[in-house]
C-alpha cells in the first residue's frame, strides 16, 4: 500500500513538473524560402518631423507605403544560402512640407503631376536578387543595384552622385533588414526554440547614408508570448545614434552637414513571428529621434534642431494585397 501510494505521488509530481516547469517553446526558424512559396509584405512608415531653424519651425509629415513581393528561387538555392527575388509591386507617398502637399499612388492610372512623379514611377517594379546566409540570416549579396540606380537617375539626372552614395550595396542590405529583424543571428537559439522572457540583441547595426551621415542601431528583443504551433510575439527596444558624414562624403548635396548629435529611442515595438509559415507575420516599431545638426550653406553654418517621431509597420500576406 505504501509503495503504491509513493508511486502514485511520484506520478503526480512528475505530471506537475511536465505541466508547469516546461514552458512552451517555439522555433524561430525561417522556413518560408525553403517552401518556395511567393509571399508579400506591406511596409508603411509614418513620419512627423519638426525642424527649427533660426527660431522658425518647419513641420513635415510623410506617409510612405511599399508593397514588396518575395519570390524564392529554389533552383538557385545552395546548401548555405537562399536566393530570393524581391520586387517593389506598389508605392504610395503622401508628403507635406510646410503646407505643400505631394501625393502619389502607383495604382492610380491618372496620377496628379508633381515634381517627384517620374522619380516615384521609377521605384515601381524595381527588382533585386538577394543572397541570404542561412546560418546568420545576413544578406551577403544584392544584384540589381546598378539597374535600380540607373532607372532613378533617368528620372532625375541631378540625383546621380547622391543616389550612388546613399544607395550603396550595404545600405540596400540594411533597407531589406525589416523582413528578417528579430530572428536571432545565433542559429543554435533559433533551432532550440524560444520561450517567454528569452532575450537576445543585435548590436551596432550600421547604416551609412553618404552625405546624410551614418546611423548606428541596437535592437534588444524579449519574448512576450508563445502560442504553441502558431507564433511567438517579441517585444523590441531600439536605440539609435547618429554620426555626421565624413568630409569626403559631403559633396553630393547643395549643403554640408558638418556636425550632428541625434539620439533615437523606441517608444514601442512588437514583432509577431509565424512559426507555422516560418516568417515574420507583422511588426510595429515606433521611434523618437531628437537632437541638433549644423548645416553649412555657401560657407555659412546654421544650427538646426530636429524633433522626429516615426512609426513603421509591416504586414505579410500570401496574396498580393494590390490585387482585388
Amino acid at each position: 500500500m505504501i509503495r503504491t501510494f509513493s508511486l502514485g505521488c511520484l506520478a503526480v509530481a512528475a505530471a506537475l513538473v511536465l505541466t508547469h516547469a516546461a514552458p512552451a517553446q517555439e522555433k524561430l526558424a525561417w522556413t518560408a524560402f525553403d517552401k518556395g512559396d511567393t509571399f508579400y509584405q506591406t511596409m508603411t512608415t509614418e513620419t512627423v518631423q519638426n525642424m527649427t531653424v533660426q527660431g522658425m519651425t518647419v513641420k513635415q509629415t510623410q506617409t510612405q507605403e511599399f508593397v514588396m513581393e518575395w519570390k524564392p528561387l529554389k533552383d538557385k538555392h545552395t546548401k548555405d544560402a537562399w536566393v530570393v527575388e524581391q520586387t517593389i509591386k506598389g508605392v504610395k507617398m503622401n508628403i507635406n512640407i510646410g503646407g505643400n502637399n505631394i501625393i502619389y499612388d502607383s495604382q492610380d492610372k491618372t496620377p496628379a503631376a508633381n515634381p517627384l512623379t517620374d522619380f516615384f514611377n521609377a521605384l515601381k517594379d524595381a527588382k533585386f536578387t538577394l543572397h541570404i546566409n542561412k546560418d546568420d540570416m545576413k544578406i551577403t549579396k544584392i544584384e540589381g543595384r546598378t539597374e535600380f540606380i540607373d532607372k532613378l537617375v533617368k528620372a532625375n539626372q541631378q540625383l546621380d552622385a547622391l543616389l550612388k552614395q546613399i544607395l550603396s550595396e550595404d545600405a540596400l542590405k540594411q533597407m531589406a533588414d525589416p523582413t528578417f529583424a528579430a530572428i536571432p543571428a545565433d542559429k543554435t537559439l533559433r533551432e532550440k526554440g524560444v520561450k517567454d522572457k528569452d532575450k537576445w540583441k543585435r548590436e551596432n547595426v550600421e547604416l551609412k547614408m553618404g552625405p546624410i551621415g551614418k546611423y548606428n542601431t541596437t535592437y534588444n528583443y524579449e519574448v512576450a508570448k508563445v502560442e504553441k504551433g502558431k507564433s511567438a510575439t517579441i517585444k523590441v527596444d531600439t536605440t539609435m545614434t547618429y554620426t555626421a558624414p565624413e568630409s569626403a562624403d559631403a559633396g553630393a548635396l547643395p549643403f554640408k552637414i558638418t556636425k550632428g548629435k541625434l539620439e533615437g529611442k523606441s517608444t514601442g515595438g512588437e514583432i509577431v513571428f509565424n512559426t507555422e509559415k516560418g516568417r515574420i507575420e507583422s511588426s510595429t516599431i515606433s521611434l523618437e529621434l531628437k537632437g541638433t545638426l549644423t548645416i553649412e550653406i555657401a560657407g555659412q553654418p546654421t544650427d538646426v534642431t530636429l524633433d522626429q517621431t516615426q512609426k513603421s509597420t509591416l504586414k505579410s500576406s500570401d496574396k498580393n494585397p494590390l490585387e482585388k
